[in-house]
């Protein structure tokens, strides 16, 4: 019974060995297969207090030749060693010093608690568990059925030969007995096996049915491992914050501050996050099957990486629709993040309580709170105006910026003569010389709030904008400041085209929706952009 429970503690612990050399070994082929792996990118993206240190590892390049060199071959070593169990201790000391620079790179605290490429973790990840389990191999000397055990029972052996049993007058001398004591209590086996010594049979007998079992266990092994190799043959099949290849511009690449205005006594980033990537509105016309692509990218932890990115990269306030706004205080709150978000509210006109949104708004802890584009055109459509002007002095009176949004710039046009003024306007801001715009003859103030006609001379989800020299004039003579969005007209326009006709037209800030990977780029544009901007007449008013 004791040697039962033996063997099985000795099962448990090669197979944990041998899972995390597993793991190592997976990363470092899965690198060695990778086309053109380099770790610039994650070392170049990585956050938290040491973040320092990974950016200068990240900007020499001689260095990152050794670092790309050993990521792959280092970690295949230590995964080789672990795997078989040879050189344990000094394998797993090895495994915890790549872990634990691993963890460091992207740590599951300070910064976020949902930042880390692993996934949703608070200080305990991954990486740092197998630290600690290789911690256990380094400290306690258990390596289980490995190689360092079968070398160790044939050392052993080696020196318990001189206890073999004499077998001439069939008893044994009291260093026979020692003998067998010492043999029985270092290879776990009974007393009864001992025994066998007393017929002329070695001490080194019981190590050669240890050894039978150490090497047991390696073809199984090695099988699960060949296995799982050729069923996916060299593609990598998971992703670790190790193996992540990023294949876009890094934070390292910026090519300086973002810009900033101000609106009344809030300090924004010219360049403002859009919120629809994260509530899921994609605006892709008859591409229907487009919304839930990327709703199924923009999970929880894929947004909140992109809100990190992008305060990283100077962006400090998002823009979005009044549904998001308990996924954003659930971010601020966890992370502690500054970023100023900017509520989009409607009236309950079921209810006739135009102000439960705002007020609701107000306790998730917004920054700035404006009135929702669609609600103000439907509202100036339908003869209501003092709806609107009522949100706008409500959200004064609780001490918040009060913003005005419009797809149709009638809209505006028709408050301001009726001596509504916000503190800023969100005004769609786009040309019409793309592709999908719908004929300008046939285009219909309100329409963008309407119905979609499949019929490609009349909109469908394709010109948001509707009259571009019309709200050019608008935002020409206004003055207060004017938040541009849909610049590039749901991804029509390309963003250096969209951001300098925004800007050069008037826009004092400009609102895009941005995929994680898009971020570096857009602010890099956006800083070009605003110096080397020609032909703006409008006075700067954010």
């Amino acid at each position: 019974m004791k040697n039962f429970a033996a063997d099985w503690k000795k099962l448990a612990i090669t197979l944990v060995r041998a899972a995390i050399g597993w793991h190592f070994l997976y990363e470092g082929f899965s690198k060695l297969f990778m086309e053109n792996w380099s770790a610039q990118g994650y070392l170049a993206n990585a956050y938290g207090f040491l973040s320092g240190f990974y950016h200068w590892m990240a900007e020499s390049d001689a260095l990152l030749t050794f670092i790309d060199f050993i990521n792959v071959w280092g970690i295949i070593l230590i995964g080789t060693a672990l795997f078989i169990g040879a050189f344990t201790r000094i394998s797993a000391a090895g495994g915890i010093l790549f872990l634990l620079l691993y963890y460091f790179a992207y740590p599951p605290f300070g910064t976020s608690l949902f930042g880390s490429p692993e996934g949703h973790f608070y200080i305990i990840n991954r990486n740092l568990i197998e630290a600690l389990v290789l911690t256990w191999f380094v400290i306690g000397n258990r390596p289980g059925w490995s190689v360092d055990a079968l070398w160790k029972q044939r050392k052993r052996a080696g020196e318990g030969a001189g206890f073999v049993a004499p077998g001439a007058a069939g008893t044994e001398s009291t260093a026979g007995d020692t003998g067998r004591a010492n043999a029985a209590e270092t290879t776990g086996t009974s007393s009864g096996d001992a025994a066998g010594s007393a017929t002329g049979v070695s001490a080194g007998a019981p190590s050669r049915r240890e050894a039978l079992k150490n090497l047991a266990t390696l073809p199984f092994l090695g099988a699960l491992g060949w296995g799982a190799f050729r069923r996916t043959g060299n593609e990598v099949d998971v992703l670790s914050g190790a193996t992540i290849q990023l294949n876009f511009s890094s934070l390292s690449e910026l090519k300086g501050p973002l810009p900033k205005g101000r609106i009344m006594d809030q300090v924004l980033s010219k360049l403002i996050l859009g919120g629809n990537l994260v509530g899921g509105w994609a605006h892709s016309r008859d591409l229907r099957y487009v919304p839930s692509l990327f709703r199924a990218y923009n999970t929880e932890k894929k947004i909140y990486e992109t809100l990190m990115l992008a305060e990283q990269a100077g962006i400090n306030a998002i823009n979005i629709s009044f549904p998001t706004k308990d996924l954003m205080a659930k971010y601020k709150k966890s992370t502690g993040s500054k970023i100023k978000v900017i509520t989009q509210v409607a009236p309950d006109m079921d209810n006739n309580d135009i102000y439960v949104n705002i007020n609701k708004a107000i306790d998730t802890g917004v920054d700035i709170i404006q009135v929702q584009g669609n609600w103000c055109d439907w509202l100036v459509r339908d003869g209501k105006l003092e709806v609107i002007d009522k949100m706008l002095d409500h959200i004064r009176s609780e001490g918040y910026v009060a913003g005005l949004g419009s797809h149709t710039v009638d809209s505006l046009i028709v408050c301001e003569e009726n001596g509504i003024i916000p503190d800023y306007y969100m005004k769609t801001m786009h040309h019409d010389n793309y592709w999908s715009a719908h004929p300008r003859e046939n285009r219909v103030p309100f329409e963008v709030d309407g119905e979609r006609s499949m019929d490609h001379n009349k909109f469908h989800d394709n010109c948001f904008c509707l009259f571009p020299d019309k709200t050019t004039e608008f935002v020409n003579n206004t003055t207060v400041p004017v938040m541009g969005f849909k610049v590039l007209a749901a991804g029509a326009i390309e963003p250096r085209d969209g951001f300098d006709w925004a800007f050069r037209n008037g826009a004092d800030f400009i609102c895009v929706g941005m995929f994680d990977f898009q971020l570096v780029d857009d602010v890099n544009i956006t800083i070009d952009v605003l110096n080397n901007l020609q032909g703006r007449t409008r006075e700067w008013y954010g």
